[in-house]
C-alpha cells in the first residue's frame, strides 16, 4: 500500500465544495481542511505509483477549483502506539 499526501490550493470561495468532491475520488481515503499556506490536505491510499500519478494527475487536479497541488510519497508510517514504545526504551 502507498500513502500519498497531497496538498492542495484551491479558490477560497470553492474550498468546501473542492474538499467534497476530492474525498468522493476513488483512491483518496481523507481530506483536511487547515490552516497556513495551503487549503486542503489530501491524503491518498493506492497499491502502486501510477494510481498515484492517476489520482492526481486525472482526478485532483481536475476538480474545478483546484489551482496547484503539491504530492509527498510516504515511505514509512509512525503510529502513536509505536512512538510511545520507542520513548520507553531503556527507561524505568
Amino acid at each position: 500500500m502507498i500513502t500519498a499526501i497531497v496538498f492542495v490550493t484551491a479558490e477560497t470561495s470553492r474550498i468546501p465544495e473542492v474538499a467534497e468532491e476530492i474525498a468522493a475520488l476513488d483512491g483518496v481515503s481523507e481530506v483536511y481542511s487547515v490552516t497556513g499556506a495551503i487549503d486542503l490536505v489530501a491524503l491518498i491510499r493506492v497499491q502502486s505509483n501510477d494510481q498515484v500519478a492517476e489520482v492526481v494527475a486525472n482526478r485532483i487536479n481536475k476538480v474545478v477549483g483546484v489551482l496547484d497541488t503539491e504530492t509527498h510519497i510516504a515511505f514509512r508510517a509512525f503510529s502513536r502506539h509505536d512512538l510511545d514504545a520507542a520513548f520507553s526504551l531503556g527507561t524505568g
